[in-house]
């Protein structure tokens, strides 16, 4: 086709907020950043005058692309439903919402389904062409890396298919636009010197490969030996693996603190992985989930005839941990009777099983925690003072996950990978904003809890989609940023003043409130295109509300 008109971009603009207050930008749920072009024209030129034209037109081009691809993902998801070329076209109006180009369609030929493209544009008031011949002046060659790359990035995401745009003309060379033209990558005859600029730069590569190395050193030389299954970089957790590291090369009785949830058996587990026993047993026994009667016998092992039932001799945990590291969690939850043998194992290093009277000498390391107040109970006289202070030689207290926000991030990432894998499903990753939600949430299930959320959202998100807020918290996610939006006419507009105006205007026009909730209900569905996981996020409300209230209304109550 010549011409195309794009169809009106309200839903766009309704995905912008401005929460100035908390310092941010949203995208939908992806982060922005209000920038100065002047700012991006000082980076455009260090990078070439340090790397040159080559390897930043590398750098510049694939964040372009990164950005494209994004975008791509954010189209196809507001535009669920609606034609091809609809859907496509959000694409260009993205691109000018967000400040880079004016873009003119010339000509857009596509089929999703058979992978067949084929696109011409025009663009006016590029920056990226304005800011290149401010600083070089005017060029014989197209500068317009950035734009290139998020259309070629925005293409190939929607269709499915590597397609190459080219800029076959650029302002920055004299002309009046920049014409760009795009199609599969094996229609173009030169692809091969084009497609470099998209692959990983090899300069930078060999960069973080050397730094790799250094790290690697680094680590050997300081003897680092942090578990994979141990993630962190924050103050209080650097503080606790300190203490364990520490501990590692000794046989110290280990008391780890904190509440539940925190990570207490990895902190435990990782103790005996970096230990000397790391090749023997790891034993870990819950204390609370033993019943009072049985938790001698499970600790320390019963003969046969010891009490009705006991029909064989059988080995405790202690036994069972011989030569390695035995783990106590609870370790508050044992009657005063399983204390005083344990406090036998920890002076003598010997059990009795129940019902024999034959002394047992053990080898083993222990590792107990908690998360009450030991000391409490003490005074209390639910626990033993004599056993507390054996405990108690090297605490370690291991902080909450709501003091260790800095930590969330790369843990997310490690459980995508795990749950990911254990329920074969593919996700892109985390929203900005729903990694901001996890970020601002109070976990009072601290790691478990995050482990909980993460999986169910792997779950719920479509395959190869981004995880949303909706899909991590099973109630609706309370918002307290005051959000500012870009209205029909591009300017800011506060969402207060605006629902003020609009609720003075209703009550004027005498539409009732079921009537009202009706007609916005049904505008948000069609604005989404039946899609209702996306009309509940027009509305800000949770999938199953919005299921709530359409039965309601179908069914006339």
């Amino acid at each position: 086709m010549s011409t195309t008109r794009y169809p009106p971009d309200s839903d766009l603009r309704n995905l912008v907020r401005f929460c100035a207050d908390k310092g941010l930008i949203w995208l939908d749920e992806n982060r922005m950043l209000l920038m100065h072009t002047a700012a991006l024209s000082a980076l455009r030129k260090e990078l070439i005058d340090s790397v040159g034209i080559d390897q930043a037109r590398r750098i510049l081009t694939r964040m372009g692309y990164a950005s494209g691809t994004r975008d791509a993902e954010l189209a196809k998801k507001v535009r669920f439903g609606r034609s091809e070329q609809d859907a496509f076209v959000a694409g260009p109006q993205l691109h000018m919402l967000e400040g880079s180009v004016i873009v003119t369609p010339v000509k857009i030929e596509m089929d999703v389904p058979s992978g067949h493209f084929s696109g011409e544009f025009l663009w006016d008031n590029s920056y990226e062409a304005e800011v290149h011949v401010r600083e070089y002046g005017q060029t014989h060659d197209s500068v317009c890396w950035m734009q290139i790359g998020y259309a070629s990035g925005y293409t190939s995401a929607f269709m499915g298919r590597f397609i190459l745009f080219k800029e076959v003309e650029c302002a920055a060379t004299g002309r009046n636009q920049c014409r760009i033209v795009g199609k599969p990558v094996e229609e173009w005859p030169d692809a091969h010197e084009l497609t470099p600029y998209y692959e990983a730069d090899s300069i930078l590569n060999h960069m973080l490969e050397l730094r790799g190395q250094v790290d690697a050193l680094r680590a050997s030389i300081e003897g680092s030996r942090q578990p994979q299954n141990l993630i962190g970089s924050s103050p209080g957790f650097r503080r606790a693996y300190s203490l364990i590291d520490k501990a590692a090369v000794t046989q110290v009785t280990v008391l780890l603190l904190g509440e539940t949830g925190v990570g207490k058996e990895r902190f435990a587990r990782a103790l005996h992985d970096m230990s000397r026993r790391s090749a023997n047993p790891f034993v870990a026994v819950n204390c609370a989930a033993l019943p009072h009667e049985l938790i001698e016998s499970e600790l320390f092992g019963v003969e046969k005839g010891a009490f009705t039932g006991a029909h064989a001799s059988r080995m405790g945990k202690f036994e069972r941990a011989e030569g390695g590291t035995l783990f106590l969690d609870e370790v508050g939850e044992l009657p005063l009777s399983a204390q005083a043998k344990l406090l036998r194992v920890l002076q003598e290093g010997e059990i009795e099983r129940l019902g024999d009277e034959r002394v047992r000498k053990i080898n083993v390391r222990l590792v107990a925690a908690t998360n009450v107040d030991l000391q409490a109970a003490v005074k209390a006289g639910r626990f033993r003072s004599d056993l507390f202070y054996r405990l108690n030689v090297y605490p370690v207290t291991i902080p909450p996950l709501r003091e260790r926000l800095t930590d969330i991030p790369p843990m997310v990432e490690a459980m995508l990978h795990r749950f990911s894998a254990l329920h074969d499903k593919h996700v892109a990753g985390v929203t900005d904003k729903a990694m901001r939600a996890l970020k601002s949430y109070a976990w009072p299930g601290n790691i478990r809890e995050l482990e909980n959320i993460i999986e169910r959202g792997i779950i719920l998100t479509p395959q190869n989609d981004w995880i949303e807020i909706e899909h991590l918290f099973a109630e609706s996610y309370d918002n307290d940023d005051a959000e500012h939006f870009v209205d029909a006419a591009g300017s800011l507009a506060d969402a207060e003043v605006v629902l003020g105006n609009l609720c003075s205007r209703v009550i004027e026009s005498g539409v009732g409130l079921d009537a009202l909730e009706e007609a916005l209900i049904q505008h948000a569905v069609r604005e989404s295109g039946g899609n209702l996981s996306r009309a509940a996020r027009l509305l800000r409300i949770t999938r199953p509300q919005l299921n709530y209230r359409l039965k309601k209304q179908s069914s006339g109550q």
